[in-house]
């Protein structure tokens, strides 16, 4: 349509209250004479407004203009929503309101780097407060959040080079690169702390703590780098954007927790010699112990709950588009005014190729007989088949014909997705392709999210079981065994369902792009709790039996995956109460959630599982060199 149109699809509602139609009249010129608006509909357009109203459909009329409220329906060009809403809202003032795709746009990109940066500025205290509590050196927090921001920032200035990136990512993926990374420094640096007590001179500690930090840094970045891969495969560009940043971060963080904190804490590790205080984290000696008692009990409530937990979040009802705006906002409340005085209204346009205008008239008929259909816009019923298009003027011409194609708008009286209006848009592309077969085109918002739907519904089989297998791969690799990479993903698999099932228990609909985006996110970043709880636990498995090899690592490792847990779950939580965008308050409830969740599963439900498949891990691990009691 962009190639035989000069004016774009009607995709925003701009209401002025309180006006004549003459003013109206006046409104639509100034309206049409914004930068970036391609087209303005209003009642004009579909019938002489010089006659009087009363004799006209009424609910043809009452459509447009309602108790002295005129409703035009404009298009605004793809690029420019943020510089034409803001020309609007000029022109129309506070009493007027926007309604639409361009307008839910435009502020959707407004809010997305001022929400990042409040995200920012709350959550940077939490985790330095997190980080103090975890580590003996006030400014050790500083050097993990220096290696880690750093890599933040490199990876936010390589998007030059990719030209553009979603309002999702740009709200998600810095904050969501900082937690999910902020592992790696971690593990670094408590163990060059564990080197220090041994070693004398700083290098060799660091020389030792690379070495031995190295396979569990990669074996975690790994994991986090096939999830986020698996995100890239996605056709709906939002997802597959995010996952190329999320990539990029975690190769970056990985670079920088294994080249620039070496250096920068060699360089000022006498700071932290000097910043040392208290320990502040009590003792989790004996916990392991307490853990275990609910071995039994947390085996059968996840036997029991985990199948309709797979159910339930396969069943959840969706939302395919932005989602549901906060009426706090101006775009949120100006939504509500348009709908109190007017309804819904979602047009949908068909092209279909010129020529055949008896077709063309009749295929309109059809189309004004569908059910929510409350006006169609075209030639044939606007102007009349009796007069040729080359008798009118050519602006008024090219409203209807290109070179190649007939325009029809189809107004409805519904939102943009739904049972009806997907109905709606599967009712109008049958008609079209009854009359013209592959040769008619439609868009429009609701189709738009039609096809979403159709396309996220593929995705989502494709991203998950790819999530999966690289994980698995993984995990194969780094404990070269077939059973633990089952009962690792397992457990973390069971917190996703859970979490994602929450909101069909709830009967709430779920933003799509959310749940799509965290049932890969949270597996991707949540297994590493699992991979340290294991790790630890095959290695005191080689010294002592399982229960007291499973009660050793709680004791030793559960503190660390709650650092990990407490960091990721504010990150989510944080985003889920900053953000106006209902998709990243989606994705941050979500991840907030998960990683709660996660942490539950992986210090009571995966300890039960280590002991109780003990022998058969044991048999299907290469050189498992277990503990044999004599």
């Amino acid at each position: 349509m962009e190639e035989e149109f000069t004016g774009a699809v009607p995709n925003t509602r701009v209401m002025i209250p309180d006006i004549t139609v003459p003013e109206a009249l006046e409104y639509k010129e100034k309206l049409a004479a914004v930068e970036g608006v391609t087209d303005v509909l209003w009642l004009d357009d579909v019938m002489d407004v010089k006659t009087p109203l009363e004799l006209a459909d009424k609910e043809l009329v009452e459509t447009y203009y309602k108790e002295q409220n005129a409703l035009f329906s404009i298009g605004v060009k793809n690029g420019e929503e943020v510089a034409a809403t803001d020309d609007i809202y000029e022109l129309i003032g506070e009493e007027g309101a926007i309604a639409g795709e361009a307008s839910n746009t435009a502020s959707s990109q407004k809010m997305a780097g001022s929400e990042s940066m409040y995200a920012a500025l709350l959550l940077v205290p939490i985790i330095i407060f997190i980080l103090v509590i975890s580590t003996t050196s006030w400014i050790e927090p500083v050097f993990f959040l220096t290696a880690i921001g750093v890599s933040v920032l490199i990876n936010l200035g390589t998007n030059v080079f990719i030209g553009e990136v979603s309002f999702v990512t740009q709200s998600v993926a810095p904050i969501l690169q900082l937690a999910v990374s902020l592992d790696y420094a971690v593990f670094l640096l408590h163990s060059f702390s564990d080197y220090r007590k041994t070693e004398e001179d700083p290098a060799v500690a660091m020389k030792l703590a690379m070495k031995k930090a190295f396979p569990a840094i990669t074996a975690s970045a790994a994991t986090t780098f096939f999830g986020f891969i698996a995100l890239m495969f996605m056709n709906f560009e939002i997802g597959s954007d995010l996952g190329l940043n999320l990539v990029k971060g975690i190769v970056l963080s990985f670079i920088s927790v294994m080249v620039f904190l070496p250096a920068l804490t060699l360089y000022f590790y006498k700071w932290m010699d000097k910043t040392q205080h208290k320990n502040f984290v009590p003792s989790f000696q004996g916990i392991g112990n307490k853990f275990l008692k609910f071995k039994i009990p947390s085996l059968v409530i996840i036997g029991i709950i985990i199948v309709p937990a797979f159910l339930a979040q396969s069943n959840t009802s969706f939302i395919y588009g932005l989602g549901e705006q906060p009426e706090t906002t101006r775009n949120g409340s100006d939504l509500i005014k348009v709908q109190e005085a007017f309804g819904d209204m979602t047009p949908i346009v068909v092209l279909v190729p010129r020529g055949d205008v008896a077709k063309e008239e009749e295929m309109v008929e059809d189309l004004e007989q569908l059910d929510y259909v409350t006006g169609v816009i075209a030639y044939a019923n606007s102007v009349g088949t009796a007069i040729p298009p080359e008798y009118l003027e050519e602006s008024v011409r090219n409203e209807f014909y290109s070179e190649n194609y007939a325009r029809i708008v189809i107004n409805t009286n519904q939102t943009t997705e739904g049972d009806v209006p997907f109905t709606i848009v599967e009712n109008v592309e049958k008609i079209a392709t009854d009359y013209y077969g592959d040769e008619a085109l439609s868009l429009g918002e609701s189709v738009t999210l039609y096809d979403i739907k159709n396309t996220v519904t593929k995705d989502n089989v494709v991203v998950n079981a790819l999530t999966i297998v690289t994980i698995a791969l993984v995990l194969l690799i780094s404990f070269r065994s077939i059973s633990i990479p089952i009962v690792l993903l397992i457990t973390i698999q069971s917190a996703v369902w859970i979490n994602l099932s929450i909101p069909y228990f709830a009967n709430a609909s779920l933003v799509f792009v959310g749940y799509l985006i965290i049932s890969t996110v949270q597996l991707a970043a949540t297994v590493d709790y699992a991979i340290l709880l294991t790790e630890a636990y095959t290695h005191n498995r080689k010294e002592m039996p399982a229960g007291k090899a499973i009660r050793k690592t709680l004791d030793e490792k559960t503190f660390s995956i709650s650092i990990s847990a407490a960091i990721l779950s504010s990150v989510g939580f944080i985003l889920w109460i900053t953000s106006s965008n209902p998709i990243v308050q989606s994705i941050g409830l979500l991840l907030g959630r998960g990683a709660l969740l996660a942490f539950i599963m992986v210090v009571v439900f995966l300890p039960a599982l280590l002991v109780v498949l003990d022998k058969f891990m044991k048999k299907t691990t290469y050189q498992a060199n277990y503990y044999e009691e004599k």
